[in-house]
């Protein structure tokens, strides 16, 4: 019987686990080794005290990708009923105290709209269904197919299609068509943040976002957004796949055409016939590989935004928050031109709060809530002066303050503990470079599709990606369809 090819994978991020379950059930024997002391990355855990807190997403978005990836790695996901379908998505608050409650229900979604502009509710209807067909397509042709080479991409066909895609006009502009009033605008652009980047400054292509979302719904795993993580964990060890934890990759050692070993922190070092890398893409070239010129030019691309992250237990339940509130600020371009332009975070910044218990009372203790607030931040820029210790005091303020007038006005006391992270803590938690907690680099069309960093290294064939900062991009759904893809690479290579 002829001996089973081995495969080491650096990172037991999402992208590493389901790519080790797909080599496992191909025949490969898959070693995982990871950094920390736990697996899931950036969709980590924290308990503390009884509260839980998911540490990156915190919803399940597009459940057709989960649902196609789990199906083809042979793992129950939605038939357990562990999943819940949320009706209101979230609830959008603004400044002047309107409120949006962005649902599947079309009656209520009407009411709403034609109540702040008139003739707004049919407009948004077609916004969506448009939002909608550019994630069909977006799906079948840019995101979910390897690309072998320029012309596959660039051909004339494609070029339609990027016109379809709505590549050649800015998420806000395109909004614009459809919404007079700014707050709507807000509405349905704000969720490019989701992927770390600005509607300003971002395709159209992005209004694919609350469509999908609007169309297939938001859910919410009973046990957190970490469920995923563990459901994979289980499939891979069942499976044959051997986990190594605190084992720091310090250098993938190549020869020739080769990649050849991965050598570990404590001088250890592991052969494998294919070495895949679930590290984040820019931190491996520039740590990981001798590779300097293309480290360099990987630093020249665009990177997106971070996050500051208050995770707070309190021992009084919210009512008022649903299980998704996002608050803008009408100074919402201001804010987002502190982030991107100046690194920073704007005096009266939008924000995200999560609050688990509304579907999930496991969550924390009785009567006690568990909250987190995500702020987008500028990424780590050593060119500007950024001190994140300042940042996140002020942003504090700022946050407890609009939490204050919406009704909340003794949270501050109620706060038992809090853990904060900031984007300095997501780059040395997870060695994401310059800390863009969304997947490091960002999804303008010139980083996207073939013109992403590929899946395959260049030179040493046996050297693969796979994650948010590889073809298709960020978010978990397309990291899913990463191991998926990058999966359908080595096997495809091994069969020639």
């Amino acid at each position: 019987m002829a001996e089973k090819k081995s495969a080491v994978i650096i990172g037991a991020g999402i992208g590493g686990i389901a790519t080790a379950v797909y080599l496992s059930k191909n025949g490969y024997d898959v070693s995982v080794f990871e950094k920390n002391s736990s697996p899931g990355g950036r969709c980590g855990q924290l308990m503390r005290d009884g509260h839980r807190f998911d540490l990156g997403a915190t919803m399940l978005m597009m459940p057709d990708t989960y649902r196609e990836i789990f199906g083809s790695l042979g793992i129950p996901l939605f038939e357990k009923n562990e999943i819940k379908s949320l009706e209101n998505l979230y609830k959008i608050y603004f400044e002047n105290n309107d409120v949006i409650t962005f649902t599947t229900d079309t009656e209520k979604m009407k009411t709403q709209l034609e109540k702040i502009e008139p003739g707004s509710f049919a407009k948004s209807q077609k916004y969506v269904t448009d939002g909608y067909e550019i994630y069909q397509i977006g799906t079948k042709k840019l995101i979910g197919r390897n690309f072998e080479n320029i012309f596959q991409f660039a051909n004339f066909r494609n070029i339609g299609m990027l016109i379809k895609l709505k590549t050649y006009i800015s998420n806000w502009k395109y909004a614009k068509k459809f919404f007079k009033n700014t707050h709507l605008r807000m509405a349905y652009t704000f969720q490019n943040i989701y992927v770390g980047q600005s509607p300003f400054d971002s395709p159209a292509l992005f209004s694919m976002v609350p469509a999908a979302e609007l169309t297939e719904g938001s859910f919410f795993p009973i046990g957190g957004m970490y469920k995923i993580v563990e459901n994979l964990l289980s499939e891979a060890i069942s499976s044959g796949v051997s986990f190594h934890y605190n084992m720091p990759a310090v250098k993938i050692s190549v020869s020739g055409k080769k990649a050849e070993s991965v050598i570990f922190s404590d001088g250890s070092e592991t052969k494998a016939d294919i070495i895949i890398a679930n590290a984040d893409l820019p931190y491996v070239y520039r740590k990981l590989l001798p590779d300097r010129g293309k480290s360099r030019r990987l630093d020249r691309k665009k990177y997106s935004c971070s996050a500051i992250c208050f995770h707070w237990g309190l021992n009084k339940v919210y009512p008022l928050l649903g299980h998704h509130s996002v608050f803008l600020s009408d100074g919402f371009k201001e804010g987002l031109e502190s982030i991107f332009t100046d690194k920073s975070i704007s005096d009266q910044p939008s924000f995200y709060v999560h609050a688990p218990v509304r579907t999930d009372p496991s969550a924390a203790p009785l009567n006690h809530d568990t909250l987190s607030i995500i702020v987008g931040a500028g990424h780590i820029d050593k060119r500007k002066s950024q001190d994140w210790n300042d940042l996140k005091k002020k942003t504090r303020i700022a946050v407890i303050q609009r939490l204050k007038q919406l009704g909340l006005e003794d949270i501050e006391e109620h706060i038992k503990f809090e853990i904060c992270y900031t984007p300095e803590n997501w780059e040395s938690a997870c060695n994401i470079s310059r800390g863009s907690v969304f997947g490091s680099l960002a999804h303008n069309l010139m980083q996207m599709g073939y013109f992403r960093p590929h899946n395959q290294h260049s030179h040493y064939k046996n050297l693969f990606f796979v994650g948010g900062s590889t073809h298709p991009g960020n978010g978990i759904p397309n990291i899913l369809l990463s191991a998926k893809l990058t999966a359908e690479r080595i096997l495809s290579n091994q069969n020639h």
